[in-house]
């Protein structure tokens, strides 16, 4: 059985790791022939590419598709993925993020491919981007769902979202949650010598995000709600994981506010970096205002550290109140600073969070199950359109 993935782009993040993850654990699988196109692009977010290199003809690049609306490229990547397609004749084509979801729909139906598969990280459409975008993306979700077989949603929240929107039916899609390697998470410690390098004396507590320096992730907020948690806790600091175009924007705003030495830009590091780092943070705080399920919040309760989201998307299936962290109203900063306070405060209240987390990840999010539920819902769907067994 052939499948062939899509994604826009494969830069440094949550979506692009949960694609890789899924194309490289269902090339083990039994009767399975699976490859990745993607688009080129790439920028501060990094490139995911080389997680490839050791599956030599897995991936083909688009430079054609890329993510920003363009009516001349966005022709030519459908015309492309057309082709593509119907030469290399896949029973399954598997679309991930916007653009490539859109377009790669497009044209696997064009293609005449049997089964049209799609993963909603997070939404395409909604109140986070301006009406006509909004109302473009929200046309073309509508249009690509008609031929949509079947759609794989990593939070229920996707699932409503886009059954509000008029697209597809109750029957069509399936939660899988986007796992990932567990084990680097479950053995993160609290290392002395990463504290020391990042200038983190042994006494202070840390707040840590993980995400792009964009718009829409909330920093701003943490910016806000700083000086009044430094006064209540003198001995903390915030460290930023990621990179971003706003990188500049929001040193120039720690240097305003005087807290230089308190704010700690780690930049890009790649995965295998992360759970060191999560290691060294006592809270995770996720203030993101569109995602679908952020994967820093299971990750960071693998790792035992409780989590402070706001309530948006599919967080709050993760970020359980008062059992595995707390859920904030979007831009409800008093409530924000009173939970992160109460949590710097209260090292007992850190440890049971922590403890219950960690086994509800455990239960729910390790790579091997989401391969094994993707390869079952493939086999699913093939013997329902009567194709071949693998």
């Amino acid at each position: 059985m052939r499948v062939i993935h899509v994604i826009t782009r494969l830069i440094i993040g949550g979506a692009q790791e949960n694609t890789i993850a899924s194309v490289l654990g269902l090339q083990e699988k039994h009767g399975l022939e699976v490859r990745l196109i993607s688009g080129s692009e790439a920028g501060p977010e990094g490139s995911l590419q080389p997680a490839l290199a050791a599956s030599p003809g897995t991936l083909t690049l688009l430079p054609e598709l890329v993510r920003r609306i363009d009516p001349w490229k966005d022709v030519l990547a459908w015309r492309r993925l057309t082709r593509l397609f119907r030469g290399q004749r896949p029973d399954i084509v598997h679309t991930h993020s916007g653009k490539a979801g859109i377009l790669g729909r497009w044209a696997a139906h064009r293609a005449r491919v049997p089964l049209i598969i799609h993963t909603i990280h997070g939404p395409s459409f909604g109140p986070f981007q301006g009406g006509l975008a909004n109302g473009l993306f929200l046309s073309a979700e509508r249009s690509a769902g008609k031929v949509t077989t079947h759609f794989v949603a990593v939070a229920d929240a996707m699932t409503r979202q886009y059954l509000a929107a008029g697209i597809g039916q109750p029957r069509q899609y399936t939660k899988i949650f986007s796992g990932f390697p567990l084990d680097p998470f479950l053995s993160a410690a609290n290392d002395p010598v990463l504290r020391a390098h990042w200038k983190i004396a042994p006494d202070e507590l840390v707040i840590g995000m993980i995400a792009r320096l964009f718009k829409l992730k909330g920093h701003d907020d943490l910016f806000e709600i700083a000086p009044e948690l430094l006064r209540i806790h003198p001995r903390m600091k915030f460290l930023l994981v990621g990179d971003g175009i706003w990188r500049e924007r929001f040193q120039n705003r720690a240097k305003a506010l005087n807290l230089e030495n308190n704010y700690i830009f780690a930049g890009l590091v790649s995965p295998a970096e992360i759970p060191g780092l999560v290691g060294i943070m006592d809270v995770v705080v996720h203030l993101s205002r569109r995602e679908g399920l952020p994967r820093a919040l299971p990750q960071a309760l693998a790792a035992g550290r409780p989590v402070v989201a706001y309530d948006c998307d599919g967080a709050n299936e993760v970020c359980l109140e008062n059992e595995t962290g707390f859920l904030v109203k979007p831009g409800d900063l008093p409530t924000l600073t009173e939970r992160l306070s109460r949590l710097a405060g209260d090292a007992a209240l850190r440890e049971r969070l922590a403890l219950h987390g960690r086994q509800f990840v455990r239960e729910r999010f390790g790579v091997e199950q989401m391969v094994d539920h993707l390869y079952a819902l493939y086999l699913k769907l093939a013997a329902e359109r009567n194709l071949p067994p693998p």
